[in-house]
């Protein structure tokens, strides 16, 4: 089946007489057993529950892997994937990563040994240089968040690989609509399900999927252990929003590659980072790994006060740290969602005070290009 008719067409109640449309909810904590000897399919919701296998199963599909895994959050399942490695071990990451990862692997991994170096993997040959004995895991986005570089993903794959290491890449900025990392050489692909998966700002979750099975294993027997899985109500909620994964999508970065054209040809915006538009850098690689610009992009203010005021100046677009939703949403990062880099790695990134991320939903975007407009005039 193609993607739209994937979306909605697949197994959401096996085993049900009844047939639903819609997945039930299995609200429980326990499922009673027939043995006292031994489990039947499910018996604990933390080890397994129906709504959140049939949401797994879908994700899987729909991303190309053999088995993917929902949890509490995004920085959930990133801390998942982390926990693949042992004290000594290291991971080589891109230096341009959501704050959160970059809290984690700053503030935590390294209370369990494990250390991460960065590079800008925007050049394959820099991580290529980076990779030592020690590295097990190449750590990217793409496109990155928030400057919306990318990583030429084919090329990471051999890299890591070459050295025996896994290739994580974190597509929340894409979703599997439009970029499928696996195909790509990935091994794992981490999704803050919170954002397109979701779509409506009503499901905090996070995904992985792996394409091996002794990985899947791996990354089962963590999730069970650790207690971080997917409550039943929310995976009820992440499967209805992706029936409309591409109906949105298509919305969503229509409407961005307008916005985009605009604020570039706008005669107060400096500089516009996106994807879509030709003069992008990495435009090229963009267009051979993935099948759109997405409908995140940002853009420099000109000065940290006029991107302040920018943002409490819209009417449409809210202030928010999230992104990915079906309404329009705009931040100031080193403010707001990467406040939380470590400050000896803020030092090092060249994310400026005066850059605005932007999120664009499925609004009119003649209205949405004029509120910006005013808001730009406004200063």
């Amino acid at each position: 089946m193609k993607f739209a008719t994937r979306l909605v067409h697949y197994d959401g109640s096996p085993g049900d007489p009844f047939h639903p449309m819609a997945t039930p909810i299995y609200q429980t904590a326990t499922f009673a057993q027939e043995r006292a000897d031994s489990f039947g399919q499910y018996d604990y919701t933390r080890s397994g529950n129906p709504t959140r296998r049939v949401l797994e199963d879908q994700i899987a599909a729909l991303e190309g892997g053999s088995r993917a895994f929902c949890f509490s959050s995004g920085m959930a399942a990133i801390a998942n994937v982390t926990h693949l490695l042992k004290a000594g071990d290291e991971i080589v990451a891109d230096w341009d990563l959501y704050g959160g990862a970059t809290r984690l692997f700053g503030e935590v991994l390294n209370r369990s040994g494990i250390t991460v170096r960065y590079v800008d993997a925007s050049e394959p040959g820099r991580v290529a240089a980076a990779m030592t004995p020690a590295t097990r895991m190449v750590y990217v986005e793409s496109p990155t968040n928030p400057l919306l570089r990318i990583v030429d993903l084919a090329a990471m794959a051999e890299i890591a690989h070459a050295q025996g290491a896994l290739f994580c890449v974190d597509s929340s900025t894409m979703s599997p609509y439009l970029q499928n990392p696996l195909s790509l050489g990935a091994d794992l692909v981490v999704h803050s399900a919170t954002k397109f998966l979701c779509g409506h700002s009503d499901v905090t979750g996070g995904a992985v999927v792996v394409r091996d099975e002794a990985l899947a294993r791996e990354i089962y027997f963590l999730q069970n252990a650790e207690g971080n899985a997917l409550g039943p109500f929310d995976c009820f909620l992440l499967l209805r929003g992706l029936k409309t994964l591409k109906l949105r999508m298509d919305a969503q970065q229509k409407n961005a590659l307008l916005v985009a054209a605009f604020l570039a040809g706008h005669a107060g915006v400096p500089e516009v980072h996106y994807p879509g538009l030709p003069t992008h850098p990495g435009y090229d690689v963009q267009v051979r790994q993935a099948r759109g610009g997405g409908a995140v992009l940002s853009f420099r203010a000109g000065s940290a006060k006029a991107a302040t005021q920018i943002a409490e100046e819209t009417k449409l677009f809210r202030i928010a740290v999230s992104f990915g939703s079906v309404n329009s949403t705009i931040s100031v990062p080193l403010k707001m969602s990467h406040a939380s880099t470590p400050l000896e790695l803020q030092a090092t990134r060249a994310i400026p005070e005066d850059l605005i991320r932007l999120s664009i939903g499925i609004e009119d975007s003649d209205e949405l290009i004029e509120d910006l407009d005013t808001a730009l005039r406004a200063i």
